[in-house]
């Protein structure tokens, strides 16, 4: 059976693999520095979900549970804290990737809580567990007081699209990142949503 609860520190290296399958190989890579390759993304991505400070930390993580088995994630955080939680990123990208990522544009901004990333392993997919995320990190919006959930979804990926507007997530405006067009798409909290079937 699978529960929904919030991650711990020991669960960074699952965390971080689901970060990356939810961003996709092709984006992880435009992360890269030309001497640095997909191994080095990963040993970065392990640390900055294992810290606190991070917008990748496992403190901001909700995962899906089976047994001992993390078969999904949901990474979300205000979007209002952005700059200081990205300040860790970048630095770790310097030190990992031999890349500069300073100047990168913003992909939230306060008043949402934003939905990083959304991932569910491949054995687990078209079981109703990635709308059981989406449906936790709205509670946690509403526990947290943010207003509204937001996303990017490339504009690629018309299966991820339809999963956001089946959850109740509308489209809000063109954005760019990791080098893809994506759609920023919204969606408002309201009490409905609590739900007392996890734990975050």
């Amino acid at each position: 059976m699978i529960q929904i609860q919030a991650a711990t520190q020991e669960q960074a290296s699952e965390i971080a693999r689901l970060i990356m399958m939810a961003m996709t190989e092709e984006c992880c890579l435009h992360f890269c520095g030309e001497d640095c390759g997909l191994r080095e993304f990963e040993q970065m991505m392990t640390q900055l979900v294992g810290r606190e400070d991070s917008q990748y930390s496992y403190k901001n993580t909700l995962v899906a549970m089976e047994g001992n088995q993390v078969a999904g994630i949901a990474t979300a955080y205000d979007g209002g804290q952005l700059h200081a939680l990205r300040r860790v990123f970048i630095e770790h990208a310097r030190k990992w990737l031999k890349k500069d990522h300073s100047a990168m544009d913003d992909e939230t901004q306060a008043g949402e809580l934003y939905l990083d990333s959304l991932a569910v392993l491949p054995a687990y997919r078209c079981q109703g567990i990635a709308s059981r995320l989406l449906k936790a990190t709205a509670a946690k919006a509403l526990a947290m007081g943010i207003p509204q959930v937001g996303l990017l979804v490339d504009k690629g990926n018309p299966a991820g699209e339809r999963l956001y507007v089946s959850n109740g997530f509308h489209y809000a405006n063109d954005a760019q990142w990791g080098g893809h067009p994506m759609k920023h798409m919204v969606m408002t909290v309201n009490e409905e949503m609590q739900d007392t079937n996890h734990c975050i």
